[in-house]
């Protein structure tokens, strides 16, 4: 315990300007994913906390990376798809697959899996990598653009007519399921269809649309929408975050150019009353747990995920191990690979207990942190611990962000 704290000042210098430079890139990455600000914020504090206390890289700072966003991504929306574009409905399969990700993870360390990462060849990493950069530049054209599809009334009324056939769908499953569908009588299902109203077609129309324009394909379906009505206010702002991020780093390293840029841009954007689209709203509060993925868990609808959680996984183990060999060739020691991976995978699985996506060791943070004097475990649960603050603290004043300012951020990310 004494040598724990020997490093203290360091550790909390360290941890404290890795923190801050994760805020941008975890809000970023949480809405690039499709749950929102607040579930990149809720990967990262409880990640960074519980990889730094049970990892075997003592100045790793972890939380969401663009890699594991990426594939989170396209897991997020093909769960989506599978329940009409519902997140309410799809929220405890999304985070089943998230937790058993993080069990495969623990599992791969017990096994011993995390000396032979090393082994995989660097043309098949950056290869990889490459294609997660395409996949996050693609999908950030719309709101770089600032095209929100819920503010496109002329294409929500298209799903209109489906949305209707969905929510018929939706009251004789819950029928047949209370034992009330029968042929001699479907007095009840006429009194349920008869309760649905127009606010509840629309609602449903615009997750169906939220979901048609959503990951690559839907992007490209939906660009000439968006090119048909830019805003430029968006692409003003989206450009202005970009110039700041690469000019600030010419006038000085010492202060992320991510978070200047993310203070300046949305302080004007707020100061001068510029009508803009903000990010999603972040919950007042410390997470709560998301009890439905045990109340409505289902082994059956999370089998064809299973590999699904695996790829999740394995990414996440070669995304922390990189990182953790850079680590080691700036601190002049050595990682322990399978308890590195036992503490990314007990990260992970509680972080999607409380809503968070997955994330991986952070290379920039991870740099950051040794650099301004971080040599502990302790400079990643700092991190953590200043993320929770920032959450507790300023969560109404973060909601007021603009989306073109975490777009801009992804894109100098890729």
């Amino acid at each position: 315990m004494k040598n724990l704290f020997t490093h203290i000042k360091g550790d909390v210098l360290g941890g404290l300007t890795a923190g801050i430079v994760a805020l941008p890139l975890a809000l970023a990455f949480g809405v690039s994913s499709g749950l929102g600000p607040s579930a990149g914020l809720y990967g990262a504090i409880f990640l960074s906390f519980f990889a730094a206390l049970f990892g075997g890289t003592p100045t790793q700072i972890s939380g969401p990376t663009a890699p594991m966003t990426a594939v989170s991504m396209v897991v997020i929306a093909s769960i989506l798809g599978a329940h009409n574009g519902s997140l309410e409905q799809a929220l405890p399969y999304i985070l089943g697959v998230f937790l058993l990700s993080g069990l495969f993870q623990i599992a791969l360390g017990v096994l011993g899996v995390g000396k032979y990462i090393k082994y995989i060849p660097y043309p098949v990493v950056s290869g990889f990598m490459t294609a997660i950069g395409v996949i996050i530049l693609i999908t950030q054209i719309l709101p770089v653009l600032g095209y929100d599809v819920k503010n496109d009334t002329e294409y929500i009324e298209q799903f209109k007519p489906l949305a209707e056939e969905r929510i018929l769908e939706k009251i004789l499953v819950d029928e047949s399921k209370e034992g009330l569908l029968v042929l001699e009588d479907f007095e009840e299902t006429i009194r349920r269809a008869g309760e649905v109203n127009e606010n509840s077609i629309h609602e449903e129309a615009v997750n169906l649309a939220k979901n048609n324009s959503s990951g690559v394909v839907g992007t490209i379906k939906t660009l000439p929408r968006a090119l048909g009505g830019i805003n430029w206010i968006e692409v003003i702002i989206a450009i202005s975050t970009i110039i700041i991020i690469y000019g600030f780093k010419k006038i000085t390293t010492a202060i992320p150019s991510t978070l200047v840029a993310l203070l300046i841009v949305s302080a004007a954007a707020i100061g001068f009353g510029v009508n803009y689209i903000s990010i999603q709203q972040i919950p007042d509060g410390f997470p709560k747990i998301q009890w439905t993925i045990f109340t409505e868990f289902s082994f059956l609808h999370l089998i064809p995920y299973i590999l699904t959680a695996l790829t999740l996984s394995l990414l996440g183990a070669i995304d922390s191990l990189l990182t953790s060999i850079v680590a080691d060739n700036l601190t002049k020691t050595r990682h322990l690979p399978n308890k590195e991976l036992i503490g990314q995978g007990i990260g992970n699985s509680i972080g999607a207990i409380f809503g968070g996506i997955p994330g991986a060791g952070a290379t920039i943070r991870t740099v950051v942190n040794i650099h301004s004097g971080g040599k502990t475990r302790v400079s990643g649960m700092v991190a953590s611990l200043v993320l929770l603050i920032i959450l507790l603290a300023v969560s109404p004043l973060a909601s007021q962000i603009p989306a073109a300012v975490l777009a801009g951020i992804l894109v100098t990310v890729v």
